[in-house]
């Protein structure tokens, strides 16, 4: 019996470690392989009609003016993998706005938003590049949302601009629940054209 003890030590641990790591774990395994099964659903919701829903991490609330401290960095909405350096233009052109109205443009970085909500439970946070870099692919699942069609633009310091080359605004009430501010035609954040979605 004495010369089989050592035998039955190594096969219960192994069955403990199988288990732990296939059994008692298994929302870690399958959180693992998200990332590549997230792949192949990626490039479906870039067509048009349709988008990726969305959702995000942790709630705080930028000061008016700190998207301009803050540091380029985001993605090529060309280029498939994420970047931590901004090109001098990453997406479409701060000289030409969008071929729809401001309004519109607008509404339209709202329901980006919330495409991010629904696909991960809360709004992108922080700074408009942070945002901007959430929303361009550097998220858990590498998923794009900002689309050119949509009239969303990044300007050279990786922020979303609205119809006015100007960066927007984001406001986060709380997890789930973001204002999202345009300077408006004159440029100037916190005048009376400014235009606010929720």
């Amino acid at each position: 019996m004495k010369r089989w003890l050592p035998a039955i030590l190594v096969v219960c641990a192994l069955a403990g470690l199988v288990w732990y790591f296939f059994i008692a774990r298994p929302g870690e395994s399958q959180n693992a392989a998200s990332p590549s099964q997230s792949e192949n659903p990626g490039p479906a919701p870039e067509t048009p009609g349709s988008g990726p829903r969305t959702g995000a991490p942790a709630l705080t609330s930028p000061s008016p003016g700190a998207e301009a401290n803050a540091t380029p960095g985001a993605g090529s909405a060309a280029d498939n993998s994420t970047s931590s350096q901004a090109p001098p233009f990453i997406l479409g052109s701060a000289d030409s706005p969008p071929s729809m109205d401001a309004a519109t443009v607008l509404s339209n970085m709202r329901v980006t938003v919330n495409q991010y909500r629904s696909m991960f439970g809360e709004n992108p946070v922080g700074t408009n590049p942070e945002i901007t870099r959430a929303l361009n692919g550097d998220n858990p699942k590498q998923a794009r949302f900002i689309k050119e069609e949509l009239g969303l633009r990044i300007n050279g310091g990786g922020e979303l601009v609205d119809y006015w080359g100007t960066p927007f605004f984001f406001h986060q009430l709380s997890g789930t629940e973001m204002e999202i501010h345009s300077a408006g035609p004159d440029k100037v954040m916190w005048t009376a054209d400014d235009l606010v979605t929720k």
